[in-house]
């Protein structure tokens, strides 16, 4: 018996690493794709969505808007048509969360500065400080690229609504008394104007994940 098994040893190994192969293979066949959660109003904490629209289940998307970047060049939904992008809110004079933000959104423009099919969107919160000139500067120190990254500054009612009720990426502060209170949050917005994630702006390990997020949108052509 022992002879038996000797001399079929080789070929025995041979037929369990081909087995391991062939059940490998299926399965990577038969895996379902990961895709994204559609995120809709429902689906956030309700502090950081306005009470407006916060019982909204589907067919939430950002909604138009009408802005100025660092080149005093108007920036509409039609700039950001049929693209795949990352919008933020900051301001330039923050000093705790932003520079850390700001500094993630460059690595990201750094990762994708070859790909068309992705664009970044960075929002002031304090649009009467932050003019097209002090964005400009802003834009000059930290390396922006005028191809790949709009920062816009505006009207402040339309940016703090497009945080509230767009975005979701706000606290609940009524912005007639107070300034709006931004998260640290990167939200990944897909090519039909949807949520499709929200990441920590100041966490490396979130950036890496928006990355890998980002991919997996390309492969659903959205």
């Amino acid at each position: 018996m022992l002879q038996f098994f000797a001399k079929y040893k080789f070929f025995g190994i041979v037929l369990f690493i081909l087995s391991v192969i062939i059940i490998f293979s299926i399965y990577q066949v038969m895996k379902p794709e990961k895709t994204l959660k559609i995120y809709q109003p429902n689906d956030v904490t309700s502090e950081l969505v306005d009470t407006t629209i916060q019982y909204v289940k589907k067919y939430h998307t950002i909604a138009d808007f009408k802005l100025v970047n660092q080149n005093g060049d108007t920036i509409t939904q039609d700039d950001y048509k049929d693209k795949i992008y990352v919008a933020d809110f900051f301001f330039t004079t923050c000093a705790t969360i932003c520079p850390i933000m700001t500094g993630h959104m460059v690595e990201i423009q750094e990762q994708l500065k070859d790909d068309p099919e992705v664009l970044l969107l960075s929002h002031s919160v304090t649009p009467e400080i932050d003019t097209v000139a002090q964005l400009k500067r802003y834009a000059l120190k930290k390396g922006v690229d005028d191809a790949k990254w709009n920062l816009v500054t505006g009207d402040k009612k339309q940016i703090y609504d497009l945080a509230r009720k767009s975005y979701l990426a706000a606290k609940d502060v009524p912005y007639n008394k107070y300034d709006l209170v931004h998260t640290e949050n990167f939200v990944l917005v897909d090519k039909e104007r949807r949520i499709r994630g929200f990441y920590d702006g100041t966490d490396p390990e979130a950036i890496d994940q928006l990355l890998e997020d980002i991919k997996i949108l390309k492969k659903e052509g959205q």
